[in-house]
């Protein structure tokens, strides 16, 4: 049963044929979409027109990236059981963002985050510190969505790597820059049905083999390569790891930006939280789906196929779709999750043009004297230029071991985003002072730690032993990031801010002067 020889590696008729009806159909959808994108609303925000329903399959397709579908399957066939801890900590952020952040955001903000920390403090530290946290996780997930569509195109069309980066790039630019939201919106919902279906298809014809029932496939996963795979400690031996990777992924999705300024797109704080109940479900649903994938590719492809393919087992979910669907259904999964990577990259390059445009451009530099006009043009070409930076990080990481970058842009996201934006909404005695030093503490923190853990002080810089013995920095970085914004509060008080919080919890709880 663990005999095949694959096809992975080879040009795909299949994956080449979805892949061009994909990219055709998205760029009609840009094109209708470009029609309508003439505002700074429109571009940013789909002219809030997004229902709640739309927007949580959009929230849903932006956020099952492509670590979510090929990295966890890929865990969960190599460690077993504990690849479940990054289904869980991706998904539990959610009823987090539901419950605390997605009606404040909504009628707090405009466009972004640091809109909502801003409201009542001063405009210039805090969007500049807050610009610096968004960036630096927009740009850790790129290189890591941008090498995994390299990789994938060059595995699956037989095209130089370099060539993928390129066309990726040049679609994604295609769809932000003529699109903006609405285009972006549109790709990511037919990314997530397209994601949906094809998963659900593969766990059903998987399970086709252990007579439709789960627990089969798991005592034969167990039978084959002992209890182990279902039990704890295969991935993460040391437990203090596994709690501050699981605080990075379940707080950190409440602190990314493509994600949060989501919550822009529909018209009043009730869809924003209706979308997050229909994306909940859905991004649990698949997460349970990527689980049985991993187990079924363990059992029917065999661990050593896995690996051979590929060694951190990103392939896992292309090789049981051969298995169980042949080079059609391969190819018809390689195009879905070069869909994921497009939908994403689109997703992650308009939050970062939206950083530079409305917190940099429009409420720095011009200190809110900018017209919406001239907004725009700087919007446009920061979705170029973030585009040609994405190409570049892509290139300048070929064939590098990239986990690691996902896994810090969760922390960032945890650590300098998270902390910031709670303290504002739900603490009247948050300062400017306070604020901005918890955005840089979280943000120097994560990335400092990270390089001095194992991950880059020992497997990429090749030193002997690490500075700071965890792979994760989210259990330190995060509440650091918490007191130092209590503190630097309370040594520097903001009576304005302080005396603004009563109008901010009207607008807050009853969306009153909220667009």
């Amino acid at each position: 049963m663990n005999t095949f020889t694959t096809t992975i590696g080879q040009p795909n008729l299949t994956s080449i044929l979805f892949f061009f009806f994909f990219i055709c159909a998205t760029l009609i959808i840009t094109y209708y979409a470009a029609r309508k994108s003439r505002s700074a609303s429109q571009f940013y925000a789909a002219g809030r027109s997004v229902t709640g329903w739309q927007n949580g399959l959009a929230l849903a397709g932006d956020y099952m990236s492509a670590a979510s579908f090929l990295g966890i399957a890929g865990l969960v066939s190599l460690k077993g059981y504990d690849g479940l801890i990054y289904s869980i900590g991706f998904l539990v952020g959610w009823p987090i963002i539901m419950f605390l952040i997605a009606e404040p955001l909504r009628n707090l903000g405009k466009y972004t985050f640091a809109d909502v920390v801003a409201y009542r403090l001063s405009q210039k530290p805090i969007r500049v510190a807050a610009s610096i946290g968004s960036l630096l996780t927009v740009c850790f997930y790129l290189i890591a969505q941008m090498v995994g569509s390299g990789a994938l195109i060059k595995m699956m069309f037989g095209l130089p790597y370099e060539t993928a980066i390129i066309a990726v790039g040049a679609v994604m630019i295609a769809y932000v820059l003529f699109g903006g939201m609405l285009a972006t919106t549109w790709v990511q919902i037919i990314k997530a049905v397209l994601l949906l279906s094809g998963a659900t298809v593969m766990v059903i014809m998987a399970l086709s083999h252990f007579n439709y029932d789960v627990t089969v496939l798991f005592s034969t996963a167990a039978a084959t390569y002992g209890e182990k795979v279902l039990n704890p400690g295969g991935l993460m031996a040391n437990p203090f790891d596994a709690v501050s990777l699981g605080i990075a992924l379940m707080f950190g999705t409440a602190g990314l930006p493509h994600i949060l300024m989501r919550f822009y797109t529909v018209p009043d704080a009730k869809a924003a939280r209706k979308s997050v109940f229909y994306a909940t479900g859905l991004i649990g649903y698949f997460y349970i789906l990527t689980f049985i994938i991993g187990f079924a590719a363990m059992v029917l492809v065999g661990r050593d196929v896995v690996a051979k393919v590929d060694a951190g087992g990103n392939m896992a979910a292309l090789l049981l779709a051969e298995v169980t669907g042949g080079t059609v259904f391969l190819g018809f999964i390689a195009a879905v999750a070069f869909a994921t990577i497009l939908a994403v990259v689109a997703g992650l390059t308009l939050a970062g043009a939206t950083t530079l445009s409305h917190d940099l451009y429009a409420n720095v530099f011009r200190a809110g004297r900018s017209t919406e006009e001239n907004e725009m043009k700087v919007a446009k070409r920061a979705t170029v230029g973030l585009g040609v930076v994405a190409i570049l990080l892509g290139l300048a990481f070929k064939g590098q071991n990239v986990a690691f970058m996902v896994g810090l842009a969760f922390a960032i996201a945890a650590s300098a985003n998270f902390p910031a934006l709670l303290l504002s909404i739900l603490w009247k005695g948050t300062s400017t002072f306070g604020a901005a030093a918890s955005i840089i503490t979280g943000t120097v923190a994560a990335v400092g730690l990270i390089l001095l853990s194992p991950t880059v002080w020992v497997d990429i810089f090749g030193n002997a032993a690490p500075i700071f013995p965890w792979k994760n920095p989210a259990l330190i970085s995060m509440p650091a990031a918490f007191f130092v914004g209590w503190l630097g509060s309370v040594l520097v008080p903001d009576a304005r801010a302080q005396s603004l919080y009563g109008a901010q919890q009207i607008r807050n709880y009853l969306g009153v002067g909220a667009e």
